[in-house]
This record gives structure tokens, C-alpha cells and sequence, in this order.
């Protein structure tokens, strides 16, 4: 059912316009909060994402109405999505820690390269239901994310040492301030200097918060770096 007069569905100037101008505004806002938030991939990095798919599927539609109808309305469409795809996986990147970084970058590429497509046909009432809950999960979400996250007891942390011997010293220093060390396992990358890395899953004291855990740990002679991941 549309919603809008039946020329912004057809294939013309003035829904060409239309469809262009929303993907702008909707890649960017995406764009907007990204890169406000120091992430790779930022508000025009998303634009040109965004307004690409959208192209992609008026080239689609206007090929399919115009010179031949047994062409598939969808092909050029499936390409987009494997193209951002690859173009996603240029923003995740791993630390030292193994803390993965970037995830929800390129999944926000992939979204907007979706609204895009969406755009691009004319499906305006999915373009817009979608980019509203991707803006509303990057951004009102966020903090349900973080709040319920504070509230587990279980953390997961990188931490590097002088030395190996420091190791045992160190758990035991852990183990004595109430904190359960549930695994730990060496770290197989670089380290600052001629130390060591090492991952451990603790299980903090209830009411401890995360910050004030890590604080806490950090307070033993020889640790180089300790964060969460």
C-alpha cells in the first residue's frame, strides 16, 4: 500500500531527487553518530554508503522498467550487500589485548547500505521504521547496554606483567582481594617490553563496580597494563 503519490514509486526525476536526498539523510545521521563517537567509519564514509545502494536499486528499477523486463530487480542489489560486506570488515581491528574493535561500526555500514537498497526501490515505509530503530539502537540502547553490563560480576580482562614469575604472584594477589579467578590463559602477542600477556575471567564481589575492580588490580608492583575486553 503507498502512502505517497504514485510517481515517487516510478522511476522520474522528481522521485530519483527524493529517494537521493533521503538516503543522504539517513546515511548520515547513522554517519553523525559514528563519527562522534571517534569511530573509522563516520558521516560521510556512511553517506556515500547509503546514497551507492540507493543508487544501485534506481539503476535497477530503471533498467527493469525501461529496457528490459526479465532482468532481475534484485541482482545489483545483492552485490551491494557483498561489496560492504568487504568494505566493513576494514574497520573491525584487533588490539593487543585481542579486545575486538569496530563491530558495530560495520554493522552500521551494513544497515545503512540496507535502508539504502530500501531507498533505492521505493520501499520508503522500511527505510524509514529501519533507520529509525538503527539510530535508536546506537544511541538510547547504548545505555540500557552499558547499564546492564555494569551490573555483571563477571569480567573479562588483558593484563601484562614484568615477568612470567610475577604471574603466580600476581593471581594470588587477585585471589586475596575477593575476586574469583574463574580461567586465565597466555597471550600469544606482543607485549610492552620484555614481559608478558595474559587473559583472565574473574568474577568480581557483588556491589563492586568494574572500574573500581580494575583499579583495584592495578595496584600490584610489576603490572605494565590492565584493561577490560
Amino acid at each position: 500500500m503507498h502512502f505517497l503519490p504514485e510517481y515517487f514509486y516510478d522511476v522520474n526525476f522528481i522521485s530519483v531527487t527524493f529517494r537521493l536526498f533521503l538516503a543522504v539523510l539517513f546515511g548520515g545521521a547513522i554517519g553523525l553518530e559514528r563519527g562522534a563517537t571517534k569511530h573509522p567509519a563516520g558521516f560521510r564514509t556512511h553517506i556515500l554508503v547509503c546514497v551507492g545502494a540507493a543508487l544501485a536499486m534506481l539503476t535497477n528499477q530503471f533498467v527493469y522498467e525501461t529496457m528490459t523486463s526479465i532482468a532481475d530487480p534484485s541482482r545489483m542489489g545483492a552485490q551491494v550487500i557483498t561489496g560492504v560486506g568487504f568494505l566493513g570488515v576494514g574497520t573491525i581491528m584487533v588490539t593487543g589485548g585481542q579486545k575486538i574493535k569496530g563491530l558495530t561500526t560495520a554493522a552500521g555500514l551494513w544497515a545503512s547500505a540496507c535502508i539504502g537498497l530500501a531507498l533505492g526501490i521505493g520501499f520508503y515505509s522500511g527505510a524509514l521504521i529501519a533507520g529509525v530503530l538503527v539510530l535508536a539502537s546506537l544511541t538510547i540502547l547504548k545505555r540500557f547496554e552499558s547499564y546492564f553490563y555494569e551490573l555483571s560480576r563477571t569480567l573479562d580482562l588483558y593484563v601484562e606483567l614484568d615477568s612470567l614469575p610475577a604471574l603466580k604472584e600476581y593471581q594470588k594477589f587477585v585471589k586475596c582481594q575477593g575476586v574469583q579467578i574463574q580461567s586465565s590463559l597466555l597471550s600469544k602477542t606482543g607485549t610492552i617490553g620484555n614481559g608478558i600477556g595474559f587473559h583472565m575471567s574473574i568474577k568480581i564481589p557483588k556491589g563492586m563496580k568494574h572500574a573500581d575492580a580494575i583499579e583495584l588490580l592495578s595496584n600490584h608492583e610489576g603490572i605494565n597494563l590492565i584493561e577490560e575486553v
